[in-house]
């Protein structure tokens, strides 16, 4: 890009929650690359700047923060959508990896995100965007590709550390305390508000939902 080139500075709001798969697949890999595109292949003077808004997708009555079973993921879609949407969602989301060739799955644990929210919340607010999509990215796949328990302490400060947003120690300890939990219930609450219902949502500039 010519150095006398005028940026203009694209801002996009990402409601999102980590148990939507088609968070994973639209609101995370395709948007992701589309802003790859975007900046590498046609070379567009834009410079995106990402906020991330938590949504709690499935209701904490169902789903509560304090779960003490662990819920398996394919067993729950399939109780709470019913065996014929979870098995057309199933073979969409095969569809979807083996032609994209990404490894994404519904097996696994199905977590509570309340947790994961907070983290990347404090991850924004340590380091804007440069710490806070990394971490996005490795909650995804940790829970899509992985099939790890993401409300788990320790995955959480795994990833974490890994991506250089906290120590696992450091990240234990906010885990363990309530900071930000309010915010994100709020932040949540607020998008139900507006009628938001399914996600993911992308704003862009404020302006146009897509």
């Amino acid at each position: 890009m010519s150095p006398d080139r005028v940026v203009k500075n694209v801002r996009l709001t990402v409601i999102t929650d980590f148990v939507c798969v088609l968070a994973v697949c639209i609101g995370q890999h395709e948007l992701l690359d589309a802003i790859n595109y975007c900046k590498d292949t046609l070379d567009l003077p834009l410079q995106f700047e990402m906020e991330h808004i938590p949504f709690r997708l499935i209701s904490p009555t169902l789903l509560p923060d304090d779960i003490q079973t662990k819920e398996d993921r394919e067993a729950f879609l399939s109780k709470v959508l019913g065996k014929e949407r979870f098995m057309a969602l199933q073979s969409n989301v095969s569809k979807y990896a083996e032609e994209k060739d990404r490894p994404i799955t519904l097996h696994g644990i199905m977590s509570p995100t309340t947790k994961a929210h907070r983290l990347v919340l404090k991850a924004g607010r340590l380091g804007g965007q440069k710490l806070q999509t990394p971490l996005i990215s490795a909650i995804f796949a940790a829970s899509m590709e992985e099939g790890k328990d993401i409300a788990d302490s320790e995955v959480l400060a795994d990833l974490a550390s890994e991506c250089g947003v906290l120590s696992r120690e450091e990240t234990t300890a906010f885990i363990d305390s309530d900071e930000l939990k309010k915010e994100v219930e709020e932040m949540s609450a607020a998008a139900r508000a507006k009628g938001i219902t399914g996600v993911p949502i992308i704003i862009i500039d404020g302006k146009w939902a897509v």
